[in-house]
C-alpha cells in the first residue's frame, strides 16, 4: 500500500525555500496537494477521459507526458473502452513513477500501460491520436516547449488531439490581479496558511514559468496544429485542446 499524507510541506517556516522539485516528499502528499491548489483539477481529470473517448483512434498510441501519479493516464485508459490502443505514461520523477506503477494495478480496467521514467523531451511521439500534457509543460523551459510540440505534432495523426492544460498569466494588470487574488481565496478555502501559500509560491517563482493564453495558442498554431480552442478556464488555469 503507497503511503499518501496531507500536504503540510510548507507548514512551518523555513530558513531556505528551495525551489519546488518532484521528489518523494512531494509524491507522498501529491493527491492532496494539487486537489487543494488547482482549482478545476477534479473537472479536468474526467473530461481527459471523455476528450480520449472522443478522439482515440484504433491502433494508434496514446501518451501522457508528465504522468506524475497517473491521474491522467488512468482517464485516458478508461476512456479508451473498447478500442485498441497503447497507452505511454512518462514521467522523470522516480517518486512518482514508482506510486504510479501501484495506482495502474489497482485499475481494473485491462487496456495495457507502458510507464517509463522518462524525461519528455527526450521521447520519440509515434503513431498518435492522443497526447496529454497536463500541468507538465509549464516546468519546462520556455526554449523547450516549441520543440516539444513539434515533437508531438508531428508524431500525431491527422485528426488526432493534444490536451495541454497550463497555469497562466495575463497582459491585463488588472486581470492578472483579479485572477490571482481568487486563486488564493481557493487555496485558503481549502485549508492553507499565509505561511504556506507565501513559502509555496517562493518555490515555484522560478520553476513554474506561465505564459498567457495567446502565447500557448501561437505556440501551438506555430507546432503544426490545424485549430486550437479553449475548452476549459477556472481562475487562472486553463485547459486547450489543439487539433493536427
Amino acid at each position: 500500500m503507497v503511503d499518501q499524507k496531507p500536504d503540510n510541506i510548507y507548514a512551518s517556516p523555513l530558513d531556505r525555500v528551495a525551489d519546488f522539485a518532484f521528489d518523494d516528499a512531494v509524491a507522498r502528499v501529491f493527491p492532496d496537494m494539487i486537489q487543494r491548489s488547482v482549482p478545476g483539477y477534479t473537472t479536468i481529470i474526467p473530461m481527459i477521459g471523455l476528450i480520449t473517448e472522443r478522439y482515440v483512434q484504433a491502433g494508434t498510441n496514446c501518451y501522457d507526458l508528465g504522468c506524475s501519479l497517473g491521474a491522467a493516464t488512468l482517464a485516458m485508459r478508461h476512456g479508451l473502452k473498447d478500442t485498441p490502443s497503447k497507452l505511454i505514461a512518462v514521467d522523470n520523477s522516480e517518486s512518482m513513477v514508482k506510486r504510479c506503477e501501484h495506482y495502474i494495478e489497482l485499475d481494473n480496467s485491462p487496456a495495457p500501460i507502458e510507464l517509463r521514467c522518462a524525461d519528455i523531451r527526450d521521447i520519440e511521439i509515434e503513431n498518435a491520436s492522443v497526447v496529454t500534457l497536463n500541468f507538465t509543460l509549464q516546468f519546462l523551459q520556455q526554449e523547450d516547449r516549441l520543440n516539444l510540440l513539434k515533437n508531438i505534432s508531428k508524431g500525431l495523426k491527422p485528426g488526432g488531439v493534444l490536451i495541454l492544460s497550463e497555469k497562466v498569466h495575463f497582459e491585463s494588470p488588472e486581470e492578472q490581479q483579479t485572477l490571482e487574488a481568487l486563486h488564493y481565496d481557493f487555496k485558503k478555502a481549502n485549508g492553507y496558511s499565509e505561511l504556506e501559500i507565501s513559502q509555496k509560491r517562493s518555490a515555484l517563482e522560478q520553476v513554474l514559468i506561465p505564459e498567457t493564453i495567446d502565447d500557448h495558442k501561437q505556440r501551438l498554431l506555430d507546432s503544426g496544429f490545424s485549430e486550437v480552442q479553449l475548452w476549459y478556464q477556472c481562475f487562472n488555469f486553463v485547459s486547450f485542446l489543439a487539433i493536427k
